[in-house]
């Protein structure tokens, strides 16, 4: 396998950048998630609406990282999909404001979603930003997991201090997401060469142990999905207080951003697969975790390790995907969002289904569809990847 050709000159400089965008982009984000279930059940929605959202809030985004991945690759050009795909989620977000009803959030969310079109050609300059992959992804997902710590402490302001509405908080989210746009003004593009193969040609062409490892992954995501809606729905049973559900909230985003680089940074050293084993493990943990144990003490302990759980499965896993991908970067890292996107869909139906069984149920449903994922991902082969420069 051929060298990777590293754009030293800009390299972290546009890392950085990314990060400060994504860093905004989720501080609105993360003021709305966590309003986003109780905002559903404002207008009547119940467990399967919220997984349905769940579900389509990743779905559909993941299909669009595919689309604008072999666009960008397509094209040669990455920034203009980046941009626009900011933008569209600052629009949507605006729009979500007047909704009236839990259909008309959950059709907002999936126009939101389309504004992801923008990560897969932002993760394949990543990709060639560094050596170290790990560390590289790792600054983005602090920065990242680091506005959703800021977006959710200030929400709980907020929320506190001025007893905002929902609708009024949304706004604030939509205008400081607006400041994403900066930092895109001042990336340097690298120079791309155009491919000429079709999507599916393009897709089909990707190698196996690359294929393999996105079926571990799409596996995973079936417990693994946009679980942040439940979770905060249980911290609310148990609590009784909706400023201690986003406090715990906060602790998870917290935790995700403060280990990320660290865990990254140790996949470069010992390899991806090690530290992805050890996070799928810890998840089959905290899944039985949430399932029998449901004291305040409890929840801030497994709270805290489903952020770890993040930090170190969320930008390893696409450090793995850039591992294993050829020159089409834009169409691996987009066709692995798409499959954890499809998957999400089906995963957060069935979590919803169990949800409105007990929460018992539906937690340890994850846990065994966990236990699967770890055993496929002992045969993932990840070669020398990590080091191959």
């Amino acid at each position: 396998m051929r060298k990777k050709k590293v754009d030293f000159r800009n390299g972290d400089k546009n890392i950085w950048l990314f990060g400060g965008s994504s860093f905004f982009n989720d501080v609105g984000s993360e003021m709305i998630t966590p309003l986003l279930p109780l905002f559903i059940a404002s207008f009547g929605g119940a467990g399967i609406a919220i997984g349905v959202i769940s579900g389509l809030r990743e779905g559909l985004a993941s299909l669009f990282k595919l689309l604008g991945g072999y666009l960008s690759d397509r094209t040669g050009k990455r920034n203009r999909f980046i941009f626009l795909g900011y933008f569209l989620s600052v629009i949507s977000r605006i729009l979500l404001a007047f909704a009236t009803s839990w259909a008309m959030i959950i059709s907002f969310v999936s126009l939101e979603r389309i504004g992801k079109l923008r990560d897969a050609p932002r993760d394949a300059i990543i990709s060639v930003s560094t050596k170290k992959r790990g560390r590289g992804f790792g600054i983005h997902q602090m920065m990242d997991a680091g506005g959703a710590v800021f977006g959710t402490l200030l929400v709980m302001f907020l929320f506190w201090k001025f007893d905002f509405s929902f609708q009024k908080l949304i706004i604030i989210a939509a205008i400081i997401s607006s400041l994403s746009l900066v930092p895109l003004l001042f990336i340097k593009e690298p120079k791309l060469k155009k491919t000429k193969k079709k999507l599916i040609s393009g897709i089909s062409g990707l190698s196996r142990d690359l294929k393999y490892f996105i079926l571990v992954s799409a596996v995973f995501t079936l417990a693994n999905f946009g679980l942040y809606m439940f979770l905060i729905l249980r911290a609310k049973q148990v609590t009784g207080s909706t400023l201690f559900a986003f406090g715990l909230y906060a602790l998870f985003s917290f935790s995700w951003a403060a280990f990320t680089i660290p865990f990254g940074s140790l996949s470069d050293k010992i390899g991806r697969k090690r530290v992805l084993l050890f996070g799928y493990l810890l998840f089959f943990v905290v899944a039985f975790g949430l399932a029998y144990f449901s004291g305040i003490t409890s929840l801030v302990i497994l709270f805290f390790l489903l952020g770890l759980v993040y930090a170190i499965t969320q930008s390893n896993s696409r450090a793995l995907v850039s591992d294993l991908s050829g020159d089409m970067k834009g169409t691996s890292m987009g066709f692995y969002h798409a499959v954890m996107g499809v998957v999400n869909i089906p995963a957060g139906l069935f979590a919803g289904i169990f949800w409105n069984i007990s929460h018992v149920a539906m937690f340890s449903y994850l846990g065994v569809v966990s236990a699967v994922a770890i055993v496929l991902l002992l045969f993932v082969n990840e070669g020398d990847g990590y080091k191959r420069w």
